[in-house]
Order: structure tokens, then sequence, then C-alpha cells
């Protein structure tokens, strides 16, 4: 656990300088949904999940990583909420969250270390089964969660589901193209969050979320070394470096003893 927080410690350093004032801006939305209306169990849940997964999604903008424990605690606030809301597909899309993305981590904290490094981009063929993928995950989950389940939005519901299943798989093997999925899912979000809340389902603030998921995603193509070169090249020279003091200090340590 103690590599764990130190793995999250240094996740948190080097991000560009937009990502940390979108995450307080979404902070400082988050805390005035919260407390302009009645505070129960689940606001004080949603409040929880939508600040972690606003940090989770904008470490990775940064080619970094906050998942693990902290990405398995905002997917079990986004599991209740999605559950009281009856988007039941939402289930879904934070568990398959929790295997590509937290799973990884906990295993093995080395799993996100240098990730720029590891970005790659779609060739014709994997944007074919991407895009395949997608629209196969759409039809089957969307007529299952319609046919069993009282979903009252099982098509909204389901897109939203597909989209974001297939980007937490790009993500996973590590391709830049993943933004565009990202952008598509957070626009099909706010739409089923939107209607959730006036539907009475859900509160604004997994709305308010989904538009700062929306703009972190557009941001991504602008700054984020997945596909700002100047910037992935200082990253990598970063982490190389961190790399490179931890082995001097482990190699002293062995001196010592």
């Amino acid at each position: 656990m103690s590599n764990y927080f130190k793995f999250l410690a240094h996740q948190l350093k080097g991000w560009p300088q937009q990502n940390y004032y979108l995450f307080y801006f979404s902070l400082g939305c988050q805390v005035m949904t919260l407390v302009s209306a009645p505070i129960t169990l689940l606001s004080i849940l949603t409040f929880i999940g939508t600040t972690l997964g606003v940090l989770c999604v904008l470490a990775i903008n940064a080619a970094k990583s906050v998942n693990g424990l902290l990405g398995v605690i905002s997917a079990f606030c986004f599991i209740i909420v999605g559950f009281s809301a009856k988007n039941y597909l939402s289930i879904g899309e934070q568990l398959a969250y929790v295997v590509t993305l937290d799973i990884p981590v906990l295993l093995s904290a080395s799993w996100n270390v240098n990730m720029v490094s590891k970005i790659r981009k779609f060739t014709g063929s994997t944007w074919v089964i991407a895009i395949v993928a997608t629209i196969v995950v759409y039809g089957i989950s969307g007529y299952l969660i319609g046919t069993f389940t009282d979903d009252p939005r099982p098509w909204v519901d389901a897109i939203s589901f597909a989209i974001c299943l297939t980007a937490g798989v790009i993500c996973f093997l590590r391709y830049n193209n993943q933004y565009f999925w990202w952008i598509a899912s957070g626009l099909a979000q706010m739409v089923l969050w939107f209607i959730s809340f006036r539907q009475g389902s859900a509160t604004l603030a997994m709305f308010i979320n989904s538009s700062v998921y929306l703009i972190n995603d557009i941001l991504a193509f602008t700054v984020s070394p997945w596909y700002n070169k100047r910037e992935r090249a200082r990253l990598m020279a970063e982490e190389q470096a961190a790399m490179d003091a931890e082995k001097d200090d482990q190699h002293a340590f062995g001196l010592n003893h």
C-alpha cells in the first residue's frame, strides 16, 4: 500500500497547468451543487465520486494515472448513483473501468509509470475494429437492458455504455485515439444525466461532471502529451530523470547495507 501512495504522489506532479485549473474549477462547481440542495447520503457519494472521477481523467489526460484505489472508490460511488437513477448500464461502465484502468495499477504500481513512452496510434484496421465493436455493444446492451430491466432510458444508457466501454479498452491499450471516444462519451453522458435530472432520477452534479469530462477531452487535443509532441518530450525526460534518481537511491541504499 505504501508503494501505491508513493506512486500516487508522483502521478499528481508534472501536469499541464490547465489540468490543475480545470480540477479546481470542477471542485468549486461540485461544492456549490452539493450545498445548494439538501445534503443526503446520495449527494455526498455523488460529490466524492465526481471529485475523484475528475482527478482520474485529468491524470490520464496528462499521460499519468491516479487510478487504482481512488478509481475503485469513485466507481463504487458512481455505481450507487447509477443504480439509484436506474441507469443500469452506467454500473457496467464503472465495472469496465475498474477492470481496465484500476486493477492493473493495484496489481502493479509500475503499470502506468512513464505511460507517455507507451503512447501509440490506430491503424486503419484498428479504427474499423473499434467502431464496429462500439456499434455491436450498443445494439446488444440496449436490447438486453430494455428487455430485462426497468431502465427508463435503455437506448440512451446503451450508447453511453458502448462508447465508454470501448474508450476504456482503447485507453488500456495506450492508443491516443481514445479521445475521439471520450468526447463522444462526454456528450452521451451529458444527455443521459440531463434527462435523468429532468426526470427526477439524479442530481445536476452528474451532468456537471460529464461537462467537465468533455472539457478535459477537448483539452487533450491541445496540451496533453497524448497529442502535444513538445509536452510528450518534456514528460518523457522528466519521467526518465525520476527513474534514474530512484535507481541511484536504491544503489546507494545497497552500498550502505
